[in-house]
């Protein structure tokens, strides 16, 4: 009986493993290695062709218009759950998605000062949007996407 309770707390605790958002900084504390991340994800497009998953014309502006409506509605996410932006703000973020678009991980950094709590919070609301929330385009094979970001000011 113990033995069956005892896996289930480690099912419970390992069920969301997979999908994690932080900090790049914070990864390595996590033990996620970042290069071998970028080996074992390939990018979503590239200048070369032979190195994107996404080649043609068709599939790059599908990806793109997902990638925009993927942070579009994070960030209708996070106004409606109260998250406020005191200034205009700057960070950079690379996701890495399974094939059908599940995230696996988000990564960012902010270039812009943020408060500890505004940090905190963001981060929490972030796991909690990436949880079920799938990409918007699916691929044969495990992708990455990266990008500059701009946080405006709330109102």
């Amino acid at each position: 009986m113990k033995i069956i309770a005892l896996f289930f707390v480690c099912a419970i605790a390992f069920s969301g493993y997979g999908q994690k958002g932080l900090r790049f900084e914070d990864a390595p504390q996590k033990g996620i290695e970042v290069k071998k991340l970028d080996a074992d994800y390939r990018s979503a497009i590239d200048s070369d062709p032979k190195k994107a998953v996404f080649k043609t014309d068709a599939e790059i502006e599908k990806h793109v218009q997902a990638y925009q409506d993927f942070l579009m509605d994070f960030g209708a996410f996070l106004l409606e759950n109260n998250f406020k932006w005191t200034a205009t703000t700057r960070a950079f973020n690379r996701i890495y998605m399974k094939p059908d678009g599940t995230i696996d991980y988000f990564l960012y950094h902010f270039n812009t000062p943020v408060t500890e709590e505004q940090e905190k919070e963001f981060n929490r609301l972030l796991n909690i949007y990436i949880k079920d929330k799938k990409f918007g385009v699916t691929a044969n094979e495990k992708f990455a996407q990266c990008s500059p970001v701009t946080y405006p000011k709330s109102e």
